[in-house]
């Protein structure tokens, strides 16, 4: 089995990667949060952290585009072949009503025929290998039997699955039953994303070779070693989040509200961390957030399911 983290905006960033990767090795993949190419040709400051040159990095990245133009992608897929990276990801995945609006992400899910067309265009010249994630529908699972049908027309690497369609987002059950439809009738290798909180859960789904994990990772952050999410390792993984978004931002202020976010994802694992977990929602001093953390970490049992 392969495991892949997958891509959250404002969360999995370069940054973390990194330090994920040093204090909690074993993951296959990481992709990265979507890039969004333009007409303007240039690769923003934040675009060169993301994918800088892949044999400096000492994990496996995956570059993912955001885009329904197909000469925008082949123009991003090239900066990342130049990059040394061999695959980039196409999100057909994203459920944001900014980008859906736009036509981009699982917005392209609405129009299968023009789908088919942006997929034909940057197969005939991809400079590298592009694997997929996507939603079951915009509106509906019936839509889904019609979209895997185009799905099986290209040489896709990976077809990544989330089994929602785009109007649940992230609410109420996965449509298990879509990802069976997949996996009898794929042509594609497949791999499940949706909801893993624990490893156990992995046997109750088709015999896939990978699965990718997002939210359950921010979570759990060391589901995937084999002695589990070490607290005194999880304590100085954060404390060295910290100082690289306090040396990356210029300052303590910015650095807290980007780990609040995983603060949100993280403290339900605490018992009773509740009441600290409101006072650190409130704070501004780094300090405090740092006093507040280090009793999180020290008085509240971390829970860990498997």
């Amino acid at each position: 089995m392969r495991y892949y983290f997958a891509p959250l905006e404002g969360i999995t960033d370069s940054i973390y990667r990194q330090l994920h990767h040093r204090y909690f090795p074993g993951l296959d993949r990481y992709y990265t949060p979507f890039l969004s190419p333009t007409v303007h040709r240039c690769l923003t400051p934040k675009e060169q952290r993301e994918i800088p040159p892949a044999d400096q990095l000492s994990y496996c990245a995956i570059p993912q585009l955001l885009t329904k133009n197909p000469e925008d992608f082949l123009w991003m897929a090239q900066q990342c072949a130049d990059q040394g990276y061999r695959e980039v990801n196409l999100n057909l995945g994203c459920p944001s009503g900014t980008v859906t609006a736009k036509g981009k992400g699982s917005g392209m899910l609405r129009q299968p025929e023009e789908l088919d067309q942006f997929l034909e265009n940057i197969f005939r010249d991809a400079p590298l290998d592009i694997s997929v994630k996507t939603r079951i529908g915009f509106t509906s699972p019936e839509e889904f039997p019609k979209l895997l049908e185009i799905f099986n027309r290209y040489p896709i690497k990976e077809l990544t699955i989330h089994p929602r369609v785009r109007s649940a987002f992230y609410d109420g059950s996965v449509d298990m039953d879509a990802f069976r439809y997949a996996y009898k009738n794929s042509r594609i290798p497949l791999c499940y994303n949706g909801d893993i909180t624990q490893l156990s859960q992995v046997g109750s789904l088709p015999p896939v070779d990978a699965v990718m994990i997002g939210r359950g990772l921010i979570a759990d952050p060391g589901m995937l070693t084999p002695s589990g999410t070490d607290i005194k390792t999880l304590q100085a993984f954060y404390d060295a989040m910290l100082e690289a978004y306090m040396e990356a931002f210029g300052g303590a202020r910015n650095a807290m509200f980007r780990l609040k976010e995983h603060w949100r994802h993280l403290s339900p694992k605490f018992e009773g961390a509740e009441k600290l977990w409101k006072e650190l929602r409130k704070t501004t001093d780094v300090e405090i957030y740092r006093q507040i953390t280090e009793r999180i970490f020290s008085e509240c049992a971390f829970h860990q399911d498997f």
